[in-house]
């Protein structure tokens, strides 16, 4: 007969198991911070595309405003004031031809609610290129005029929407129980009235 006796301090252990995972662990560490490096650098090179792109844009953006200031310098001199004039003149009668008021009503019509409908309408030139629009609203309820300018604000042909003043009545007869006044940009569609005065 034949007896085993362990003579060893401390029981056996199988430190193959023990390795296997720790080592599978330390992989998946591993190939995780591989990964958040390959981020880190394709960000940090992306973020340097950018930066020379905006450095670019800031150089031709400087480039233009230095064109400008010469040209503006080389306008306001005497002998060439009466060409600047003509030119503002000229200028600011595009402008004023470049707004229809058929096409502001087709452009309204395609985004105005259902039982709201336009009071007054009034055009402005607050800068040199912008036309800005001041409308009256009148309707039964604030919703419509909210939608309005939610659809105004999805429209190309109106930008920077906004509600200036609500003026709400109570015991109308009409249904108009509110009206607001809405200021907004209008962009008239110069492509399709270029192709109207080429025809």
């Amino acid at each position: 007969m034949r007896i085993d006796i362990n003579l060893a301090t401390q029981p056996y252990e199988d430190s193959q198991q023990l390795w296997v995972r720790w080592g599978s662990g330390v992989a998946v560490i591993g190939l995780f911070t591989l990964m958040l490096l390959y981020m880190v650098i394709t960000g940090w090179i992306s973020a340097h595309k950018d930066r020379n792109l905006i450095r670019q844009r800031e150089e031709q953006i400087a480039e233009r405003d230095n064109e400008k200031t010469k040209a503006e310098v080389i306008l306001n001199l005497p002998e060439n004031r009466n060409t600047r004039d003509r030119s503002q003149f000229l200028n600011d009668l595009f402008q004023r031809k470049a707004f229809s008021w058929t096409k502001v009503f087709e452009d309204l019509e395609r985004v105005m609610p259902a039982r709201l409908h336009v009071v007054s309408i009034h055009p402005e030139m607050p800068n040199e290129n912008q036309l800005q629009i001041k409308l009256r609203v009148a309707g039964e309820s604030h919703e419509r005029a909210l939608e309005l300018v939610r659809k105004m604000e999805g429209s190309q042909r109106f930008q920077q929407t906004r509600i200036d003043i609500e003026n709400f009545q109570s015991g109308q007869t009409t249904g108009d129980n509110v009206e607001v006044d809405i200021t907004a940009m209008y962009v008239p569609d110069f492509e399709n009235l270029n192709k109207q005065r080429t025809q």
